[in-house]
Order: structure tokens, then sequence, then C-alpha cells
């Protein structure tokens, strides 16, 4: 069992309550679980990823400890994040996403 972070943005009141049923809320729309075992996370994320097909608006992002996956963490998300992981010498960095009405340099 390994801690589990996800993070919702911009989602529905229910993806909120549903996530509160489930985990700790230690900030707004950030939400723990310390020993959540990966049969629980993959059910959390499947009502996620059922509901967001019926309501796809805002994004969530779900990290969890993963020994085999790069840097040690599984990485999950829904809908269209502010920010693009990138994978780089065996670890994660992130770029944030151009904007179509930014000018290039």
């Amino acid at each position: 069992m390994a801690l589990v972070m996800i993070v919702i943005r911009d989602m529905a009141n229910r993806f909120h309550g549903f996530l509160s049923s489930a985990m700790l809320e230690v900030a707004p729309n950030v939400f723990v679980s310390p020993r959540m075992n990966p049969g629980a996370r993959e059910r959390v994320w499947k009502v996620l990823v059922d509901w967001y097909a019926y309501e796809p608006q805002g994004s969530a992002v779900m990290v969890w400890r993963d020994l085999n996956a790069v840097g040690g963490v599984g990485i999950a998300h829904l809908g269209d994040p502010p920010r693009e992981l990138v994978e780089a010498d065996g670890m994660w960095l992130v770029r944030r996403r151009a904007s179509t009405t930014e000018k290039a340099p």
C-alpha cells in the first residue's frame, strides 16, 4: 500500500464529493490517501474516468508510488492539464503548455 494523491481542477461538484468520501482533502481540491491499495486506487480512478466521459470538464491528475515507473511515480490524468509531463533521463520534468495566444520568441 502506498500514498495516493489526486488533484482536480474545474471539475463538477460530484467529483469533489466522491473524492471527499474516499480520501482526505488536505487542501482545496487536493486529495490524499496514505495507504490505498492498488485495487482501491484503480476503482476510484475508474469512477472518475466513467463520470468524466459524461461530463468532460476540467482536469484531474493522480500520482502514486510505482517502483516500475519512471522516477518511481505512477501518473494518470484526465482532461487537459495546464502542465505537460515529459520524461528525461529516467525522471519526470514539468513544462507549461504553450498557449495558442502566446507568441513564439
